[in-house]
């Protein structure tokens, strides 16, 4: 999993290609590559300075756009009034003085601004709280949900919604396919992954993998309809 997000930001050298919307990304430079696509790692990173700087750390935002993000991903909620965070708020080294949940959220924010239209998580909420997991699974349906979103999990919820699931094994990819679908190979290795967090829960994830498949479906023939009463 590493090596593939390694590949994609092109932090090793490649001995075939990453294509992106038809281009071969060798083609770009790092820096276009890089500001085009946005992570949200499993261990945030934070560095000495203010919140504003750590937002925004070229300074291409104003300060209404920073304390919107900063509303949207309800920062202020988990702590006390008296503490309450504003742009210069000191941020130490390694953002030593917020819990993890808040450096996460601080991660979120700088996405949300950049708007890039490649999401990359990578264990983004392996190391927080269920409701600051809650928020971030949240924020990025809603605010991603026009952006290609590339999840490493841990958590077989985090995924059990995604378009298309890809299951390695032995640095091999074994099955890529919807969540559904997958779940219809009762031999498949990810039907046993989700067997194996117990008959309750697998049943569940069941039921929203199956209910998203429907629903992608639903809009993909309302499309075709659309585009045939168009073209008649």
């Amino acid at each position: 999993k590493s090596s593939l997000i390694a590949a994609l930001f092109r932090l090793v050298p490649l001995a075939g290609s990453v294509t992106i919307d038809a281009v071969d990304t060798n083609t770009l430079t790092l820096e276009t590559l890089r500001s085009h696509i946005s992570i949200i790692p499993q261990d945030p990173v934070l560095f000495s300075g203010t919140l504003r700087t750590n937002l925004d750390p070229f300074h291409k935002y104003s300060d209404p756009e920073l304390y919107s993000v900063l509303h949207e991903i309800k920062m202020n909620e988990s702590i006390k009034k008296s503490e309450l965070l504003h742009l210069d708020t000191q941020v130490t080294e390694g953002g030593g003085n917020f819990s993890v949940g808040q450096r996460q959220l601080v991660c979120l924010a700088r996405a949300i601004l950049r708007d890039n239209k490649i999401l990359v998580l990578d264990e983004a909420t392996a190391n927080v709280d269920p409701q600051t997991d809650a928020l971030i699974q949240s924020t990025i349906r809603h605010r991603f949900a026009h952006c290609t979103v590339l999840t490493v999990a841990h958590r077989l919820n985090t995924i059990i919604d995604s378009d298309r699931v890809l299951v390695m094994d032995a640095g091999s990819v074994v099955e890529f396919d919807h969540p559904h679908e997958l779940l219809s190979r009762q031999d498949g290795l990810f039907s046993r992954l989700v067997q194996q967090t117990g008959s309750t829960k697998a049943k569940e994830l069941a039921h929203i993998a199956q209910e998203n498949f429907k629903n992608k479906n639903r809009f993909k023939n309302n499309l075709d309809y659309e585009e045939e009463t168009i073209d008649s």
